[in-house]
């Protein structure tokens, strides 16, 4: 496990920008503690996300950091003067006209310390090997006035960093200096990459140790086996992502595979633990996601709240999961929009198109139209972006119709700027040739709305308002590349079939490109390793992808039951969710050769499994008996 640091100038993460309120003494610190650290090798927090429970603010420690020699760091602020001090009782604080400082400040700084400990502990390699380090920093008060009322003398007086130690130099000796509230040991590279791993939440995604069968050699199952119990590294574009929280607009844009939906998922439940009284919307558009959103958000809140958290989709009705239309059992995010506002929801029947996108971009045009929408969400993310895009004709005055109604359905920002909303949308970039052009903010939300995002790259605090993911972990690189490569046609004699024509485009899903787009010219098109992490090719170490010919479709389908066989027998795999037949074809080629691939398998004894269908071995699903999810 290596880390990708190609990003490492951004390992101090701003989770929330500081407010006007906080800035007096909090920023002063966070800064200091940048610069003090900005040469080592470490990753730092502004307000890392831990909750004990839904609206226990003082549970996140204000700075934490991370560091390969030190361990861990967790830094409380207590933005409070000297003359406010009133006295100090063993870890309590009695503080004159003081609302926002902690009674508690060390003993709180302690526990958010050992809660992070507790995720480390879990892990054999570095089970009591990580030094913890709990401080309090005083901003306004020096180490004169300190000593000068006798506080310096008080039993248990707790490690501290005053305002004349904020220093670059003078905040690293005072934290090298502190005594560690846990001792460890010196950890090695390895160890300080699994660290680095947990602190991000990776293990979450650990699935439970597999029981293998078979003991001889390497199998499939083996392999996945390792793959579902290896931690990726840490990405550090993907650490800003999931738990900065922006105060507007913000675009992910990424290749398919690029972590995107978890990383919403993320962002979602920080945002609900975090600020517990706003309206959340986690949209989608495949109805098959329900499932995998509905668990993400579950694992995320958990491990954010040390497990005191879960998520009920039935009656957590701040932090919704929603399917983008709809259905009768279940809300969507147009028929949320439309039960709030007073309006009928309307169904497929109520639509003259035929695809689901174009359907729903027709009615949430209708929609606008009729009514002024009321804001009833403080925040909507957006995943499967690319899927809410429609043609101009179902546009509402030039503006994406489903867009739109996300937007207009948001709470502002601030009273002060009320055009700006935290309106957050993720989209796949050459996810399939037909969403090859990537929609600008201008078509998605018009002309004046675009600006919100094109004015300046960040918000406060360094959070940036676009991000552009290049590496796909789903998928290994050599599939990947020939689906590129296969359907773009980029190697037919008579020239390639359709794709992206552009270098920067090639860049922007993970490519190296040498030579220039012009006609005659060669062009070398590269995908380097670090943008496909998938750890497949080298655990199963024979090629992941291969090419065979058939005479005939006889020999074909013969051939396919017997790898199914050899792979259910010899490779131990599990017939469910670990063995996927894809047809190709047009649509009623596809249905045919599908219903004759299925019979082929069925007559060799080889269950089979159509989605949709409620039971194994159904041919021809048929509504009413089908599963719509």
């Amino acid at each position: 496990m290596s880390v990708i640091d190609t990003d490492q100038g951004r390992k101090f993460i701003t989770t929330e920008p500081i407010t006007e309120s906080e800035e007096t003494g909090k920023q002063r610190v966070w800064d200091a503690t940048r610069s003090a650290f900005s040469e080592r090798n470490c990753i730092g927090y502004w307000r890392y996300p831990i909750f004990s429970k839904v609206g226990e603010i003082s549970k996140e420690p204000d700075i934490f950091i991370t560091d390969q020699d030190l361990g861990l760091v967790v830094i409380k602020i207590q933005s409070v003067t000297i003359d406010e001090i009133i006295t100090i009782d063993g870890d309590q604080w009695q503080l004159q006209n003081y609302s926002t400082a902690d009674p508690n400040p060390y003993q709180q700084a302690e526990h958010q310390l050992k809660a992070i400990l507790a995720f480390c502990d879990r892990e054999p390699a570095i089970w009591r090997k990580v030094t913890g380090r709990a401080m309090i920093a005083l901003p306004l008060i020096t180490q004169e006035q300190w000593q000068h009322h006798g506080f310096d003398q008080l039993p248990d007086s707790p490690p501290i960093i005053f305002q004349d130690q904020l220093g670059k130099v003078g905040l690293l000796e005072c934290i090298q200096e502190t005594e560690s509230v846990i001792p460890g040991e010196d950890i090695d590279d390895q160890q300080w990459k699994l660290l680095l791993a947990v602190i991000s939440g990776a293990p979450i995604f650990r699935k439970p140790p597999r029981t293998l069968v078979s003991t001889e050699g390497k199998t499939r199952a083996s392999v996945v086996a390792a793959y579902t119990q290896q931690l990726y590294e840490l990405d550090w574009q993907q650490e800003h992502i999931g738990k900065e929280i922006p105060p507007g607009f913000q675009r992910l844009r990424g290749i398919a595979g690029s972590g995107k939906t978890v990383l919403l998922c993320q962002k979602a439940a920080h945002m609900h633990l975090k600020h517990p009284d706003w309206t959340i919307g986690l949209v989608f558009f495949s109805r098959t996601l329900y499932d995998l959103m509905i668990g993400l958000v579950d694992r995320w809140l958990r491990r954010f709240s040390n497990g005191d958290i879960q998520y009920d989709h039935k009656t957590n009705h701040k932090l919704r999961v929603l399917h983008a239309w709809g259905a009768k059992d279940q809300p969507g995010l147009y028929s949320t929009i439309c039960q709030l506002n007073g309006a009928r929801p309307k169904s497929a029947g109520d639509t003259r198109e035929r695809q689901p996108n174009r359907g729903l971009a027709e009615l949430c045009k209708r929609l606008s139209e009729e009514i002024n929408i009321e804001p009833c969400f403080d925040a909507i993310l957006i995943d499967e972006g690319q899927d809410l895009v429609t043609e101009d004709y179902l546009k509402f005055q030039g503006k994406q119709a489903i867009y739109w109604l996300a937007y207009q359905a948001l709470r502002p920002v601030d009273p002060e700027q009320p055009e700006q909303r935290r309106l957050i949308w993720a989209y796949d970039e050459a996810q399939s040739l037909d969403t090859l052009k990537i929609p600008t903010t201008k078509e998605l939300l018009g002309e004046n709305l675009s600006r919100l995002l094109s004015q300046g790259s960040q918000y406060p605090g360094g959070i940036k308002k676009s991000e552009v993911m290049r590496r796909c972990y789903r998928t290994p690189g050599s599939i990947l590349t020939a689906a590129h490569g296969l359907g773009m046609g980029l190697l037919r004699p008579e020239g390639m079939l359709t794709g992206i024509t552009r270098k920067e485009d090639w860049e922007k899903i993970g490519y190296e490109v040498k030579g220039n787009f012009i006609p005659g010219q060669q062009i070398t098109i590269h995908r380097p390793k670090e943008n496909s992490p998938n750890p497949v090719p080298e655990l199963w170490s024979a090629p992941v992808l291969d090419f065979e010919t058939y005479g005939s479709r006889q020999e074909e389908m013969s051939a396919l039951a017997d790898k199914i066989m050899h792979n259910l027998v010899d490779d131990d795999l599990k017939a469910s969710k670990e063995i996927l037949v894809l047809v190709l074809g047009s649509s009623s080629e596809a249905i045919e050769l599908e219903n004759h691939v299925a019979v082929v398998l069925m007559e060799q004894d080889i269950d089979i499994y159509i989605p949709t269908a409620l039971e194994l071995n159904e041919l021809k699903p048929q509504w009413p008996h089908v599963d719509s999810d």
